[in-house]
């Protein structure tokens, strides 16, 4: 095997291993003897743990191609193509959740170990998308389209909504792990909801309720909402007030009056 590719191994049974057992609960040992290496072999490509850390960093941004997508987005805001800002966004996120499970649980561990993987990964990878779309919408309200309201508030409600769906499917319900039982099928078709129409309906909402009213423009709708049965989908009814009790509101307000009236007399 080539150093490189004895590099890269080491690095994916390091992700394994980590997101299995956490960083304190995993040792160099552990990494070799799953690699079937001698464990100066770990120490002959990282020098220290830590660098071991970077590695599994550079890996997967590399892999989920940051830069790319967010030059798509980029692009977007150029047109100022709202829509298409927050869809790619949520796509992207999304795409990170089911396409990786095991740094997603390797994420996990880092925050509640309190490891400094997460402040890497938060600096490198979250902060740069973070300040740009911040710096779009404070963009698109300066320009009259978006209310005026805290963009970074705005930013972390429409990346908790994304970030919440992306998790409770990975930590709760993965299609692999369901079972037949009625309780787990129950659970599934409490939360059920695609990947697909969470992007669109949270693309919706966080739209509808950043838009001036004199600049709204309703997204396409989607499949659920069709059949009545989106997340997004209201009944107006209820805030409609009937024709004849307007009329009959009116008659009872002249009678009234006119009673009062007599009584005076």
């Amino acid at each position: 095997m080539s150093g490189e590719a004895r590099r890269q191994q080491l690095i994916e049974v390091a992700i394994r291993l980590f997101s299995q057992k956490g960083f304190t609960g995993t040792t160099t040992k552990d990494i070799a003897t799953a690699a079937r290496v001698n464990e100066a072999i770990i120490f002959r490509h990282f020098a220290r743990k830590e660098d071991l850390y970077a590695a599994i960093l550079d890996s997967k941004a590399s892999a989920c191609c940051a830069d790319v997508w967010l030059k798509e987005i980029e692009d977007a805001a150029r047109r100022n193509d709202d829509e298409t800002v927050f869809r790619l966004l949520a796509t992207h996120t999304l795409a990170h959740y089911r396409d990786d499970r095991d740094f997603l649980r390797l994420m996990l561990y880092s925050a509640l170990e309190g490891h400094e993987l997460t402040k890497t990964f938060r600096d490198r990878q979250v902060r740069p998308v973070f300040e740009f779309m911040t710096t779009y919408i404070r963009r698109r309200q300066r320009a009259g389209a978006f209310r005026h309201t805290k963009p970074s508030a705005v930013v972390r409600a429409f990346n908790g909504m994304v970030h919440h769906h992306g998790l409770i499917v990975a930590l709760f319900c993965p299609p692999e792990s369901l079972g037949e039982s009625e309780a787990e099928q129950s659970f599934a078709r409490l939360i059920e909801i695609t990947d697909e129409e969470a992007i669109e309906n949270f693309t919706r909402l966080i739209l509808d309720g950043l838009r001036r009213p004199d600049t709204a423009k309703s997204t396409t709708k989607t499949k659920g909402e069709t059949k009545g049965n989106s997340l997004c989908h209201v009944s107006t009814k209820s805030a409609q007030t009937p024709k004849n009790l307007t009329g009959q509101t009116k008659n009872a307000t002249s009678k009234n009056g006119t009673r009062k009236t007599s009584a005076r007399k």
